[in-house]
C-alpha cells in the first residue's frame, strides 16, 4: 500500500464512518464512483493497477472537496496480491463496509479470430478479480455482520455484443456471482447486488466518429449517452442504508436498452 492520506473517516454524509473499496477507481466510472462515495462521507480507497498518476489525481480530488482517500496499487486478478490488500486495509482501518468490483479491461476481438491470451485476460480481470476481492473481504464482512458488495457489469452481460465474447462472457458471470453470493450471505445481513451500465459517455466513447455516436443512440430509447455519475448515482443507493433489504439484483443503467 501507498499515497497514504489522513486515517481519519470524514464525520458528515450518509456514509459517514464507512470505509469504501473501488476497484479500478482510476478513470470512467470507477473514478465517478470514488467521487459520489466520498462525497457521501465514506473514506475510499482508489484501488489501481495501470496508472498510478490517474489514482493520485482522483485522491486529489476527493480531499480537495474535504473528503478523504487513499491510492491502493494492486492487480485484482491476482489473488494473492489482493489477500495481501485486504489484510493490510483491515489492519489499519479495522473494517472495509463497502467493495464496488469496478475494475475491467477489453480485448475486442471476433471469436474467429480471438486468441486465447484475449480471452483469459479479459477474463481474469474482469470476473477473477472480482471473486478474489469478495473472498479475501467476506470473511470480515461476516464478522462484521455487515458490508455492501457491488460489482459493475455491463449490458454486454445481459445482451451479447459482437466482438466482445470474452468481455460479455466476463459480465454475465459477475451476474452470476452476484446472485450466487447473496444467496449464501444475506443471512449475515451483506448484501450483493450488480450495476449494468449500458453505453455511457467515456475515453473510449469520445473517440467514436459522430456517425458511429448516432448509430448508438439509435439503440437507446432515451436518444443519448449516460454518464459515469449516472452509474454512480445508483452506486451510492446501493452502498447506503436505503439498500439493506435489496440483494441479488442486477440494474441496468442504459437509458431502456434492455427493457
Amino acid at each position: 500500500m501507498e499515497d497514504r492520506c489522513n486515517e481519519q473517516i470524514s464525520p458528515a454524509g450518509p456514509l459517514a464512518g464507512k470505509v469504501a473499496l473501488v476497484t479500478g477507481a482510476g478513470r470512467g466510472i470507477g473514478r465517478a464512483v470514488a467521487r459520489r462515495l466520498s462525497g457521501d462521507g465514506a473514506l475510499v480507497l482508489v484501488n489501481y493497477n495501470g496508472s498510478r498518476e490517474r489514482a493520485l489525481e482522483v485522491v486529489e480530488e476527493i480531499r480537495s472537496a474535504g473528503g478523504q482517500g487513499e491510492a491502493l496499487g494492486c492487480d485484482v486478478s491476482d489473488y494473492e496480491a489482493c489477500g495481501r490488500l485486504v489484510e493490510d486495509v483491515i489492519a489499519r482501518y479495522g473494517h472495509v463496509d463497502i467493495l464496488v468490483n469496478n475494475a475491467g479491461i477489453t480485448r475486442d476481438n471476433l471469436i474467429l479470430r480471438m486468441s486465447e491470451e484475449e480471452y483469459d485476460r479479459v477474463l481474469d480481470v474482469n470476473l477473477k478479480g472480482a471473486f478474489n476481492t469478495i473472498r479475501h473481504l467476506s470473511r470480515f464482512f461476516l464478522k462484521q455482520r455487515s458490508g455492501k458488495i457491488i460489482n459493475v457489469s455491463s449490458v454486454s452481460g445481459i445482451m451479447g455484443n459482437p466482438g466482445q465474447a470474452n468481455y460479455a462472457a466476463s459480465k454475465a458471470g459477475l451476474i452470476g456471482l452476484t446472485k450466487s453470493v447473496a444467496r449464501e450471505l444475506a443471512g449475515k445481513g451483506i448484501c450483493a447486488n450488480a450495476v449494468a451500465p449500458g453505453y455511457v459517455e467515456t475515453e473510449m466513447t469520445q473517440a467514436l466518429t459522430d456517425k458511429a455516436k448516432d448509430a448508438l443512440k439509435q439503440m437507446i430509447p432515451m436518444n443519448r449517452m449516460g454518464k459515469a455519475e449516472n452509474v454512480a448515482d445508483l452506486v451510492a443507493f446501493l452502498a447506503g442504508s436505503g439498500s439493506d433489504y435489496i440483494t441479488g439484483q442486477v440494474i441496468c443503467v442504459d437509458g431502456g436498452m434492455c427493457m
